[in-house]
C-alpha cells in the first residue's frame, strides 16, 4: 500500500509542478507580447486641433440643449 501512495503523490507532484510551468510561461508570454504591441503601436504626433467643429462635438452640443429643455419643461410643471 506505500507503493501506490508513493506512486500517488509523486503523479501529484510532477502534475502539479507541471501545471505551475506552463503557467509561468504563460504569464511571461502574454506579459513580452504586450510589451511587444505598445512597442510597435506608439500613438501618432497629435495633428493641431482645427477651428471647425466635429460632428461628435456638434452632436453632444445638440444633446445638451435637449436634456436642458426636458429639465426645464419637468421643472416647470405644477405638481
Amino acid at each position: 500500500m506505500d507503493g501506490v501512495a508513493s506512486q500517488a503523490m509523486d503523479l501529484l507532484i510532477i502534475g502539479m509542478g507541471t501545471v505551475f510551468g506552463f503557467l509561468v510561461l504563460l504569464i511571461l508570454a502574454t506579459s513580452l507580447m504586450s510589451k511587444f504591441v505598445g512597442f510597435i503601436s506608439r500613438p501618432e504626433a497629435q495633428q493641431p486641433s482645427s477651428p471647425t467643429q466635429s460632428p461628435q462635438a456638434i452632436q453632444d452640443q445638440q444633446l445638451i440643449a435637449v436634456i436642458s429643455a426636458a429639465l426645464h419643461k419637468h421643472r416647470s410643471r405644477k405638481h
